[in-house]
């Protein structure tokens, strides 16, 4: 409303534009799976969304090779890693989202520049996303939205399937998505 307010004509198209794909792709005619470029899509969208909010401090990329849009996966699958590590993050953040095949199983990495963890608090948001059940005094317990996306990844494909994570504090955050 600001920027329309302040003619900010080409800022308003490209911020409802973007708005809109991630919305189109959210809703995805309520399909369970979507195509690695459906999936690519909603990140870019919503990480434009999110520069232009945090405008001179967030840089990002997505590096997911042509070969393997046409793959279908669980839907908001990468979207809910993307941007967990850059909102405590002092000075410019950087998020980096890549895919590759390996031995024929699509992993994509979110890879950010944010706080990082502490190891302990990286075994305890390992150990809670990883458990059978969710607390019950707290809906998501790794506060990243990370539970609900392992449940879903493991309903879908298996046990053996899910998301790893990797962080030091002070420099950042990987999660592996298998």
């Amino acid at each position: 409303i600001w920027l329309a307010e302040a003619g900010e004509k080409e800022q308003v198209i490209m911020m409802v534009t973007a708005l809109s794909d991630f919305f189109r792709t959210t809703l995805s005619k309520g399909r369970d799976y979507i195509t690695v470029e459906e999936e690519e899509s909603h990140i870019r969208s919503y990480l434009q969304i999110q520069q232009f909010r945090y405008q001179d401090i967030l840089e990002y990329e997505i590096d997911i090779p042509k070969e393997m849009h046409e793959y279908q996966i669980l839907k908001l699958t990468l979207q809910p890693l993307v941007y967990h590590g850059i909102k405590n993050k002092r000075g410019m953040g950087r998020i980096r989202v890549s895919g590759h095949i390996d031995s024929g199983y699509l992993v994509f990495l979110v890879t950010d520049n944010g706080m990082g963890m502490i190891p302990e608090r990286l075994a305890e948001v390992q150990r809670e996303m990883n458990s059978e059940h969710l607390d019950e005094h707290n809906a998501d317990p790794s506060g990243f939205g990370l539970y609900n996306v392992v449940q879903r990844i493991r309903l879908n494909y298996g046990p053996q399937y899910g998301i790893w994570l990797s962080s030091t504090y002070g420099e950042g955050t990987e999660a592996r998505v298998e």
